[in-house]
């Protein structure tokens, strides 16, 4: 028989999960803050917990998906709460920051409770499909004995290290990714409306563009793992030819009236990486200069 799971938090991500489990087969038991928010899962054959340590005390495994670590710290530290987790699993997959997973791991450790840390890299509707991404960090022991569970709520789930706080902290990286991507987009529309240049023009560039870019990016990320940041026979770009290119981006946001607020952060890394020597090396010389304070 499967094991028996709660989870507490049912947003739209955490009703996702819940409906995954169930799916899989799961004795679920759910709990919300708003109790009207779980009775879908009801009626779709979940238990429903009147309180927190119920939820805790019903499973074996707690799944807790809800705002922030400081809600958890406010469901799962109440005395009588705590007093229930002895022997069970939390696999918390609330988005937090690196420091607060780690701190959670060492205070489930010290109420007889296992621990895994995970961020979700998904939408609520690729939860419980082959595409499910999610990054887990904890004691690998524990993953093991976590992996099915896990495995219900996607199909591509990545254990990351023993640091608990890893998984956060591969998120955060990740979302930088997506938010340059989507805040570059932002900028993109605005020089377009700017220029009276139609949306569906800059869609079909981008989607001439995306692999440029994304060979791009692969090759960013190579070279700083390696150190390589020379231009060499095959670097792709200097930061040279990006930097005079950069400046029309300015002149034209300045003509305009743009917003200069994310190209003015541009502007300070590319001035240091200058000053430094590295105009003629490769774009990726430019890393060296995100991992220190301006």
């Amino acid at each position: 028989m499967q094991p028996a799971i709660s989870v507490l938090g049912m947003g739209r991500m955490g009703s996702a999960l819940a409906h995954a489990l169930l799916k899989a087969g799961h004795p679920t038991t759910v709990w919300n803050r708003t109790p009207a928010k779980a009775a879908p899962l009801a009626a779709a054959g979940a238990e429903v917990a009147a309180s927190v340590r119920n939820a805790v005390a019903a499973s074996e495994v707690v799944i807790v998906n809800v705002s922030d670590y400081q809600a958890t710290q406010s469901l799962l530290r109440d005395k009588e709460v705590a007093g229930a987790l002895e022997g069970r699993l939390i696999i918390e997959l609330t988005s937090g920051t690196p420091d607060g997973g780690r701190e959670a791991h060492g205070w489930a450790q010290r109420q007889g409770a296992r621990y895994l840390d995970g961020a979700i890299l998904a939408t609520p509707d690729f939860i419980g499909t082959e595409a499910g991404t999610l990054l887990v960090s904890g004691p690998s022991a524990v993953f093991e004995e976590g992996r099915n569970v896990l495995g219900a709520l996607g199909g591509n789930v990545q254990f990351i290290g023993e640091d608990p706080g890893l998984a956060n902290a591969l998120d955060s990286a990740v979302l930088a990714l997506m938010w340059g991507a989507l805040f570059g987009a932002l900028q993109s529309i605005a020089v377009c409306r700017a220029e009276a240049i139609d949306l569906g023009v800059l869609a079909r560039q981008w989607t001439a563009t995306a692999p440029v870019v994304e060979g791009l990016v692969s090759d960013l990320i190579k070279r700083s793992a390696a150190g390589r940041y020379d231009a060499d026979a095959e670097t792709l770009s200097s930061v040279s030819p990006h930097y005079s290119a950069f400046h029309h981006l300015v002149d034209l946001m300045e003509a305009r009236g743009l917003d200069r607020t994310i190209t003015g952060g541009y502007e300070a890394i590319f001035r240091r990486a200058i000053e430094a020597g590295h105009l003629h090396d490769d774009f990726a010389s430019l890393s060296q200069f995100m991992g220190q304070p301006a």
